[in-house]
């Protein structure tokens, strides 16, 4: 079976944590645990978020005096490809003697006009306090918004439209190497609509939505999106939470999950469904080969109501 995993931008850096390289190559036992198990029976191609990561270059960035202006997005997310990669790749290596894998810088072409430019939605970079979060957005001209019990930087998320280096992944596959691609959503690029030149543009795409696409044209089995919750909650946060351990892509959209958190989740999970008839996935890192089986997690699968 071909499966595609989006791993959650926490499960190197997890909430609270400092944002240390100690801390994170720590935490890359969990991911390759749950990749290698699945690696030795599925073929697989695994994306990851970079939110933390790519929100720590940003403030390091913009705090440079050697700098005239802060890197763009588009620029940072390529550095966050090539770090986790390589970490990912490293544990990989020890956790599945003999097996291929390679990690590839990958670009996500984006439309200009995408209205998610004026509507900054995506969370990266850490936790703060109000006060911290409010003085950081008016220093630095950024929007910010609250993510849990704390408030984070917020960045435009335009739509994916398609992962350039698609027939690249493809060829890989064919070599049975598992592929690590489309870090943070992939690198968001502009095609010039005479020329075809590519631009980078500040902004972070939605992995999950990117892995989606990427799961639609590999023609993959399986989506599996791996978050730091157990399974989708209906009435999240709240004392009714209730877990929703089976859905279909209707059933999601009508659960009017945020846009910060479980919404492109969902989204991404109803959009792969819906396009290929396959099954996704959604649930925790640590349960990951118990959720392809079918024993933990929110299985989104096909409407089979017969009209």
């Amino acid at each position: 079976m071909r499966i595609v995993i989006a791993l959650g931008g926490n499960a190197l850096l997890h909430r609270g944590e400092r944002p240390d390289a100690d801390v994170q190559e720590a935490n890359i036992d969990r991911v390759t645990t749950a990749i290698a198990a699945l690696a030795l029976e599925h073929e697989i191609v695994v994306t990851f978020g970079n939110g933390p990561q790519i929100g720590l270059l940003a403030e390091e960035s913009a705090a440079d005096p050697a700098l005239r202006a802060p890197y763009p997005l588009d620029l940072l997310g390529a550095q966050t490809q090539g770090m986790i990669g390589s970490l990912l790749v490293r544990a990989l290596h020890d956790a599945l003697p003999g097996h291929r894998i390679a990690a590839l810088v990958t670009h996500t072409l984006v439309r200009a006009d995408d209205p998610a430019f004026g509507r900054p939605t995506t969370f990266v970079g850490q936790v703060y306090p109000r006060k911290t979060a409010e003085c950081l957005a008016r220093r630095h001209g950024w929007h910010s918004a609250k993510d849990g019990r704390g408030w984070r930087r917020v960045v435009p998320s335009p739509s994916p439209e398609r992962v350039l280096e698609i027939e690249t992944i493809h060829d890989l596959l064919g070599t049975r190497a598992l592929v690590l691609c489309a870090g943070g959503g992939g690198i968001p690029v502009t095609a010039d609509i005479d020329t075809g030149a590519l631009t980078g543009v500040d902004a972070v795409v939605d992995k999950d939505l990117t892995a989606a696409l990427l799961a639609e044209d590999l023609k993959a089995d399986f989506l599996l999106i791996l978050t730091d919750v157990p399974c989708v909650y209906a009435g999240y946060g709240t004392h009714d939470a209730q877990p929703v351990l089976d859905a279909t892509p209707d059933d999601l959209r009508r659960g009017g999950y945020p846009d910060g958190s479980m919404g492109p989740k969902a989204e991404a999970a109803a959009r792969f469904v819906e396009r290929t008839g396959g099954l996704a996935a959604i649930g925790a890192l640590d349960a990951a080969y118990e959720i392809v089986h079918g024993r933990s997690g929110t299985l989104v699968r096909p409407d089979l109501t017969v009209g």
